[in-house]
């Protein structure tokens, strides 16, 4: 066997061995407390936002083969650890919190840090267009001066 191809059978064992390292897929129930937004707002964070951010992940087909499952499954963990839709009703109990979560998510938008490019190429919807971008940050200012000061 030529060089070329014991290069290319060791990565292809790397690979199918690789197989046996496996995160489950999973969405924890949604509790009540969810997010409320304006359904333009919704719908945008949803699109681009939620599979991350929410415990309303869409685990695609490839989120079940490593290595790419691993990167998934860490994005997945760290994005709901950071900011979590489904239990905005635990930053709402302290608007300090909640104004923090907001101003992040207007900087995020504003910049286009979020989402990563990697996903967005592989979801194309997941950009946000301008009006779009606009709608989420004037919802998250609106929603930050309307909170009560925190103490």
């Amino acid at each position: 066997m030529r060089r070329s191809g014991k290069i290319l059978a060791a990565a292809v064992g790397v690979l199918a061995a690789a197989q046996m390292v496996r995160f489950p897929r999973v969405n924890p129930p949604v509790p009540a407390g969810a997010l409320a937004a304006p359904p333009a707002v919704e719908h945008a964070l949803r699109q681009a936002c939620y599979d991350c951010h929410s415990n309303e992940t869409r685990w695609p087909w490839y989120s079940a083969i490593a290595p790419v499952s691993w990167v998934i499954h860490h994005d997945v963990d760290e994005g709901r650890r950071r900011l979590n839709f489904s239990s905005w009703s635990d930053y709402a109990d302290d608007p300090g919190t909640e104004a923090h979560k907001l101003e992040e998510i207007a900087r995020f938008v504003t910049t286009g840090d979020m989402a990563p490019w990697y996903y967005r190429w592989l979801h194309p919807d997941a950009h946000l267009g301008a009006d779009e971008r606009d709608a989420v940050v004037g919802w998250t200012e609106r929603t930050i001066a309307a909170l009560p000061p925190s103490s």
